[in-house]
Order: C-alpha cells, then sequence, then structure tokens
C-alpha cells in the first residue's frame, strides 16, 4: 500500500500535514506527531502583527522611562532589537525541530505587508526550512479601499518573498474574495507553488447575558470540510499549475479521501489533534488504509481527482442555488 505523494516537490510519506497552530511551536507535540506518522509540519506562525505590537510597547516603555528621551534616533534601533529578538527565537526553533525530526518542515510566516518579510523569508530558508508557508490574512474592514488593492498585497508579498527565496512557497488564502479562482490564478503566476484552502479566521459572538463579544470556539467542525473541498474540486478541474492542500474540517479519514477525491495534494490536520489527540494522526492512516483496500486503490495517485473523472464540474461544484427553477 503506497500512501507516499508530493507537494510542493517535497516527498511525502503520506497526505496528512499537521497545520500550524499552537501545537506546533512545541517540539515535544512535534516529535510525538512525527510518532504517530504525520507526514511533514507546519511550524506555529510567525506574526507580523504580534512582532509590530511587541515592538510598539518596547518602544513605549522606553519612551515612558525616559530612557531614549535624548535620543529619539534610537526609537527605530529600539523597534529593530525587538524584532531581531523575535525572528532570532523563531530560527533557532526551526533548527531545533530539524535536528530532531526526519520530516519536511514548512515554516508560516502570517503577514499583513509586504515591508519586511522578504529578508525574514532568506533568512527562514538559510535555517533549514524545506519550504514556506505565507498566512496573509488581509480582511476587508474598509468599505473604502477597493478589493483589487487588498489582492495586490497579497500578490505582492508573495513576488517580494520569491525574489529572496529558492524554496517552495504555498500561500494559504481565506475565501473572501469576489473571484476566488482569478486570485488564485494570478498567485500561481506570481510563484506560488502550492495554496492552502482555506485559513480558518477569528470568529466573534455575543453573549446574551452579558452583552459582550466573545469569541466563537477555534477549533473546526466535520461540517466545514465542504467550502475547501468545493474549492479543491474547482480548481482541480480548472486545471490550475499548483499543489492544493486540504485545510479545515479534516477530522477522521473520511475527509482525508474526500479531498483526494478532489483533487487535493496533501490535507492539513489541526483540530482534531486537539479533539481526539495527537495518536489520532495513527487511527487516520490506518482507516485510510482500509479504504484503500476495500475500494482496490493501490496508492494515493489512483484516486486523486477521481470524483472529477466522470462528471462535470459545474454539476456538483459550481452550483450555488439549493434549489433551481425551470422557466418556459
Amino acid at each position: 500500500m503506497d500512501l507516499s505523494t508530493t507537494y510542493l516537490g517535497l516527498k511525502l510519506k503520506n497526505p496528512l500535514i499537521i497545520s500550524s497552530s499552537k501545537l506546533t511551536g512545541d517540539l515535544k507535540n512535534i516529535k510525538q506527531c512525527v510518532k504517530y506518522g504525520a507526514s511533514a509540519i507546519v511550524l506555529k506562525s510567525l506574526f507580523e502583527e504580534q512582532i509590530r505590537l511587541e515592538a510598539e510597547s518596547r518602544l513605549r516603555n522606553s519612551r515612558d522611562n525616559n530612557i531614549y528621551y535624548w535620543f529619539p534616533e534610537a526609537n527605530e534601533h529600539v523597534v529593530g532589537l525587538s524584532v531581531e529578538a523575535n525572528l532570532d527565537r523563531y530560527l533557532k526553533f526551526i533548527k531545533e525541530v530539524k535536528a530532531e525530526t526526519g520530516v519536511p518542515i514548512i515554516s508560516s510566516i502570517n503577514c499583513q505587508s509586504a515591508e519586511e518579510w522578504p529578508k525574514f523569508a532568506k533568512a527562514i530558508e538559510d535555517a533549514g526550512a524545506d519550504a514556506l508557508e505565507l498566512n496573509i490574512a488581509i480582511f476587508p474592514f474598509n468599505n473604502e479601499q477597493k478589493s483589487c488593492e487588498i489582492e495586490e498585497v497579497y500578490y505582492d508579498i508573495l513576488k517580494e518573498v520569491k525574489k529572496h527565496v529558492t524554496i517552495p512557497v504555498s500561500v494559504k488564502l481565506g475565501y473572501y474574495f469576489t473571484n476566488l479562482c482569478s486570485v488564485a490564478t494570478r498567485l500561481v503566476e506570481e510563484g506560488a507553488d502550492g495554496l492552502v484552502l482555506f485559513n480558518r479566521y477569528f470568529r466573534p459572538d455575543i453573549d446574551i447575558n452579558t452583552l459582550k463579544v466573545m469569541p466563537d470556539t477555534h477549533m473546526s467542525l466535520p461540517e466545514e470540510l465542504n467550502v475547501p473541498l468545493r474549492w479543491i474540486a474547482l480548481m482541480t478541474g480548472n486545471n490550475l499549475p499548483c499543489d492544493l492542500a486540504a485545510s479545515t474540517g479534516v477530522h477522521d479519514y473520511s475527509g482525508v479521501v474526500k479531498q483526494i477525491l478532489a483533487g487535493a495534494k496533501a490535507v492539513q490536520l489541526c483540530s482534531t489533534l486537539y479533539l481526539n489527540g495527537i495518536e489520532v494522526i495513527e487511527k487516520i492512516l490506518k482507516d485510510l488504509e482500509g479504504w484503500m483496500l476495500e475500494h482496490r486503490f493501490d496508492s494515493i495517485g489512483e484516486f486523486r481527482g477521481r470524483s472529477l473523472e466522470e462528471q462535470t464540474i459545474d454539476a456538483s461544484f459550481e452550483r450555488i442555488q439549493f434549489m433551481r427553477k425551470d422557466y418556459d
């Protein structure tokens, strides 16, 4: 039974990749994931927003204590030190994980601008990362900002990063786009080696007793599988020339099978590890093998995209409304 696949040019022993999360920010957890069969690890993201906030906090501290009151030009130096400290910790972690595991390591950076990340990306490559996942999250809050302007930021970040690295680069997307297939095509044209569908953003809720905003559960549900499933299938059907990885809603082997049938090269796991324990990786792989045996598939490649071969894409995945009336 051959469970191997390729993703971003990396040879993986199976399609199960551990998604970026707090779990993959801990070496002990990562080693457990590898022990139970994970084929690759996406490290906990290095957040641009977090780095900026820490730098601003350190700068405010310095000002409050009049440390650099007479040397305002030192403000930039204070910010730079904070940024470098965060990056150094991340680079050290990459090296530690590479030394302790035998699987491909994909670094992740959560970015909102194209200013600093190119040089960060180069440092990450030099630290030993096998690939880089750009977790770009630009939410459309501003009603004066045009959608095309937001999209251009994605392209600019990718272009600048690609100028500085030789390792494969994927882009993890949300689905808040007016024409997702067009955005995906442009990202590939700008150099994306793969796309991860989809990012799962913070979801606010309101407590009707306290009348305050509160976070919704940060765990995905199996019911959320259908959104990435649709777009994986559409992009595969449109022959998008890059590797696709499914993320969000995959909790067991059936979710893995569905995403591969739709055309995914790999599947990222996260919430199911928190809900069912890291050892669930081993169960998913065992159940996947059982399904393949039952359906007489000897390899992952034999059924990848299989659900698209005998029917037109628009018949199932392009349908939007629950019912469609026919008019004379």
